[in-house]
Formats: C-alpha cells, structure tokens, sequence
C-alpha cells in the first residue's frame, strides 16, 4: 500500500505542476488579450449630412457600426438583455458556475452541445479576444479572462462594449446601429416589445432577422417578455401590450446613400483621411437634397427629350450622358451635383471627371476682356468671314471658321454679336482686342491647358462642368469668384470641428461683370438661350455648343443660383442633328429653375443693378455703360442719360 500511496501521490504531484503550468500558459496568453478588450476601439461608420442635416449616406468598410455610450442605453434595454441571457450579470464575477454546471448537464442528457453557460462578459470575449472554437483550452481561456476583466473594467463598462461590438443581423454591428436600422428609432424611442426583438438577435441574428423572418423574431421577443414578467420586471399590463404589439421594421439599405455622385466626390476630396470609413466622422455638406433631386430630376428631362427627337438611333442611349452643377453665387456654396444620368450604369462623375470642349460657352469671358479694355456695349465689330493659313509640320493648311448659320451681318455691336453668338465678329474682336490680351484673360479666369491659337474664339479647350460653375461665378456673382465648396464641415468622434474655407477672387468690378450680364439676359430673352426662359424669374445665360454637336453646353443664373448643364455622349461623337446647346441643355435648364420656384417661391427673382452703371436708348435700342466701358454716340441718340 506504501508504494501505491507513493507512486499516487507522485503522479497527483506532476498532475498538479501540469494543470499549474497549463493553467499559467493560458493566462500568460489571457493578459495579452487583455487590451484587446480593456481598450476597446471598433470601427465606426461616417455619416455624410446634407445642409438641412438630412442623412446623405452611411460610409462604413466590413462593420456597419454607430457606437453607443452605456448612458445612452435605456435602462430598460438593458433589463430586456439580462432576462434572457444573463441574469446574475450584476452578481457574478465573470462567471457563473451555476449556469456552467447545468448547461453541461443538458449537453450531457442531449448527448450534443445544446447549451453553453456563458455570461456577458464570457460572450464579450469570445467575440472581441478568442475564436468561437467548441475547445476546453478556449474555454479555459475564456473564464480566466472573464475573471480578470471583471477586476479592471466595471460592469457599465462591460454592457457597453458589449452592446456596441455584437452582431445584430442584416449587417447591423451594434445596438444603436441596429435600432435605427430595423425601426429607424434612437434607442429611447424603442417600445418594450421593439427592444425585446433586439436583444433577442444576438442568439442567431441571422434566423431571428425580422427582416426575413418576422414570426420567429417576435416569438423570440414574446420569450424574452415572459421572461421579464416571470422575474417581476414588469408588470401584467406592460407584458400583455408588449406581447399584442407587432412593430414596424423596415429593410433599408445599410449606406442610404441618396446621392451617389455627390458621395464619391465627397470620398475622393477626403480621401488623405486614412479612416474615413470607421473613424465615425460626422461630415456636413452645403448640398441641399432638395436641390439634388431637382437637379437629377431636369437633368433626366432633358436627356429624355434628346432621345425623343432620334429615335432611331438605337445605341444613343447607352452612350448620351450628362451633368447637372448648381452653386449659391453669393458663396460658392454647392447645391447640387449630378454626374450623370443613372449612376447605376455608369459611376463615372460627369460634373468632376469629364473634361469636353465648352465651345461658345466661352464667349462671355472674351467679351469681359472686350469691355474691360474700354469697349461699349455698342461697339460695332465686321461679321465678315476670314480665311487663316497656318503650318503644322512644314504643311499649309487652313482654317475657314463659320458662323452657325450661314448669314453674315456685317457691322453689329458687342451686345448683338454675343446675344447670337456670332463666330465671326467673336474671331475678330479677339484681333481687334489684341490676342494676348485674350489668351491672358481666359487663363485669369481660371481656364487651364489652353491653346496658344485663335481657336481659343470658340471654345476649342477643354473644363469640366464644376469648372465652369466656378469660372461662371465671375458673371454670377458679379466679378468675384468664390472657389466651389461641396463640404461646410467635418467632426472627428470627440467632436473636434474642421470648417472648410474657400478661396475669393476679386477678378473685375461688379459694374463691369454687370456688363456681361445685361447681355446674358438678353441672350435668353431675344437670343440662342430662349428655351431657358423662366416664367416669372429673371434668368442670365451662355449657350455653347461644338463642332458636329459633340458637345452642347448651358451656363446660366438667377439672381442668386448658377447651373450648369452639359450633355454629350461619352465616347465624344456627335449627339446628333440640332443639339446645340440652345436646344438640349437649356430645356433642363429652364425646367430646373422653374421646380425651385415652386420649392421656394421666396427666391430673388430680379438682378440689382450695380452703381456706376448708365443707362442710354441709341437707335431705339438700350444700351449700358460705365465710366470705364463708354458708349460709342451716334448722331441719331434718342433719350437723356440715366445713371445708377
């Protein structure tokens, strides 16, 4: 028996170091997982907001997640949870060995895992620190860092990492996400019985999904009811209208991404911004939805209109594309940006990425220059057609530019020669003035890469419809030019505030700009922009339109809003027969301002004239003038002067 007791004894001996040592090993791996969990950081989505503070979109990467403090969560919500997975969550110290013992009694009995005995803080770690493998060391594991984290964090501390990291289904990675996601409700909003359905989803989120299986959630949710009232947490009323309640869920999208264009161009302006995506960020647009939509909405108009006039041109419409760009003048501020006219064919962004010739849409800007070398608005320029010869390579070639119809005019004034956006009289003034002076004056606008050549007369460069908008400004905001801002603000998860500043440019005097914008009036009123005539609106604008009608253009304004039009087929071949930009672009333009007026009938509805402008009828025809922009007089004048 002696050496029975002895080799036992002996064997009990090494079996006691083993298990130390394992259970050492095991908790030397514990405490590295430890900050996993005691420093816990998830990943939470940003939110992009429009001007109004509407939801724009959700950007997230893997986890969809908007993190909740434990302040936050109803105390009720919290009772819901503990009833049916954790009552002794506020007795325990990370462990329950009760709930331990009698689940393997019924693993036993089930001969299967049926059941596991986990606490919270058990589940927080399985899902934050260790894999779900079914294994003794992982459980080993599991208990001994429950019982360490239990000492360092406080049970509030627990519920909320708890709370936030755990997957509800549908995508929802969290309570908070999950409530405005399924019930589109902030967590104190929920009913009893909505976050019964909540805390049910943990168990199998994908099962008890409401979204796909509506009974089995709220069977599972009338559990957790039971439950609660079995325990006196709540009342006999409480539990019999939460058991006859049967909430709304709604099955969104997880980005709601509204304006897709706007979003992408919102990822690439920020994209040095590492964690955009899980950094939780609050981002606030100077877009207005409302604008938005109206803005997708003409632009659709338009792009139906032009297909209605070629019907048989089968492959137009896989190819027609557009872009839509609406600024506030005063600020810069941008409204609206559509870049194209169903991002589900096509994500290119039209308004930001595409660069097309802007043909006569440049016009305006040469006769700024014009006027600011001390032209009149009636200063007389020849209609008359020249022929230039040039060389590329050693070879002679020529160039024979035309106006859009065939007529010449002879002598006609600046005001006449852009309300018909003469070619002619355009090439010539531009030698009259002085090319360099014109070639200096597009760059000063802001236009880029432009030839060193006459052909600048038509458009022959290349901008994309946001540089327009932002180079249109000088007409639209009287001379100065306020760089276009998408984004107001940026707020970091501790609620640091970034305001976005944009850059002013005083590029002529408001009386001088005025000038130009007497004549775009004009050029809607009696010119090639009459289609974008608005009832009841005063509306400034340039036609432009290029060669074979590859590319049909229209800027305009109100007294306080710019748009930008473009459409062309994507890969750059004529549209077809007539669409210019008078004719496909100006449609959409008249269509949008006149929905704004219904959406604000208080919108400035006539342009104020600057101080220092003249005002004088020569020939029967009125005519403006500043001190530094004369009138060239005539015998026949015909009214006294008027100065404002």
């Amino acid at each position: 028996m002696s050496n029975f007791f002895r080799i036992f004894v002996t064997f009990c001996i090494i079996a006691g170091i083993t298990i130390i040592f394992f259970v050492s090993q095991l908790y030397s791996e514990v405490r590295d997982d430890t900050d996993k969990i005691v420093h816990y950081k998830p990943p939470i989505a940003t939110q992009i907001f429009d001007k109004k503070n509407r939801l724009v979109a959700n950007l997230f990467e893997e986890e969809f997640r908007f993190y909740a403090s434990f302040e936050e969560i109803p105390p009720r919500l919290i009772e819901a949870l503990l009833a049916i997975e954790d009552t002794l969550f506020f007795e325990h110290p990370g462990v329950n060995l009760d709930a331990i013992v009698r689940a393997m009694i019924k693993n036993i009995k089930n001969a299967r895992y049926a059941e596991g005995g986990s606490t919270i803080t058990q589940q927080l770690i399985k899902n934050v620190a260790l894999t779900r493998d079914k294994t003794i060391e992982r459980k080993i594991k599991e208990m001994l860092l429950a019982l360490q984290i239990e000492t360092i964090l406080s049970k509030e501390e627990i519920l909320e990492r708890y709370l936030n990291h755990t997957y509800f289904g549908h995508g929802f990675y969290g309570i908070k996400t999950a409530s405005i996601g399924y019930f589109r409700k902030d967590m104190d909003e929920l009913s009893l019985k909505e976050m019964a359905m909540l805390v049910s989803l943990p168990r199998a989120p994908s099962f008890y999904d409401p979204t796909k299986n509506y009974d089995f959630s709220l069977g599972r949710a009338n559990n957790v009811l039971q439950r609660m009232y079995e325990l006196g947490w709540i009342d006999k009323d409480e539990y019999d209208l939460s058991m006859a309640e049967k909430p709304i869920v709604y099955n969104d999208t997880l980005t709601k991404n509204v304006a897709p264009y706007v979003v992408d161009e919102v990822q690439r302006q920020l994209s040095g911004i590492s964690d955009l995506k899980k950094g939780g960020y609050k981002i606030y647009l100077n877009i207005d939805l409302d604008y938005q939509a109206l803005a997708e909405e003409a632009l659709y108009f338009g792009y139906e209109q032009i297909l209605a006039r070629h019907k048989k041109d089968e492959t137009l419409q896989d190819k027609l594309n557009g872009a839509f760009v609406v600024l506030e003048s005063g600020t810069g501020n941008i409204l609206a940006l559509v870049g194209g006219v169903d991002y589900k064919k096509s994500n290119f962004n039209r308004a930001t990425q595409s660069k097309r010739q802007i043909g006569s849409s440049v016009k305006p800007y040469l006769y700024l220059t014009a006027i600011n070398s001390g032209l009149g608005q009636n200063y007389e320029i020849p209609d008359i057609a020249r022929t230039y010869e040039y060389r590329v390579n050693g070879e002679r070639k020529k160039w024979q530019p035309k106006n859009y119809t065939s007529s010449l005019k002879g002598f006609v004034t600046l005001r006449e020669s852009l309300t018909k956006s003469l070619n002619l009289a355009t090439i010539n003034l531009v030698e009259e003035v002085g090319f360099d002076r014109m070639y200096s004056g597009i760059l000063n606008y802001g236009f880029s890469n432009v030839p060193k050549d006459l052909t600048i007369s038509l458009g022959s460069f290349v901008a994309s419809p946001l540089e327009m908008a932002r180079n249109f400004m000088v007409f639209s905001n009287y001379g100065v030019v306020i760089d276009p801002q998408l984004m107001n603000k940026i707020e970091d998860i501790n609620g640091n505030v970034a305001y976005f500043k944009p850059d002013t440019h005083e590029l002529t005097e408001s009386k001088q700009s005025y000038l130009i914008v007497d004549i775009l009036q004009n050029v809607i009123n009696n010119g090639s922009g009459r289609r974008a005539k608005v009832e009841g609106l005063e509306v400034a604008g340039k036609t432009g339109t290029t060669n074979d009608n590859v590319d049909a253009w229209f800027c305009g304004f109100s007294p306080s809003i710019e748009a930008i039009v473009w459409y062309g087929k994507d890969d750059n071949t004529p549209m077809g027969y007539s669409e210019t930009g008078g004719v496909a672009p100006a449609p959409a333009f008249s269509y949008f301002f006149t929905k704004l007026l219904e959406l604000e009938p208080g919108l400035p509805r006539k342009f104020k004239k600057p101080e220092g402008v003249g005002d004088k009828v020569i020939n029967g025809e009125r005519f403006l003038y500043t001190d530094r922009s004369p009138l060239k007089y005539k015998e026949r004048e015909t009214s006294s002067e008027i100065l404002f």
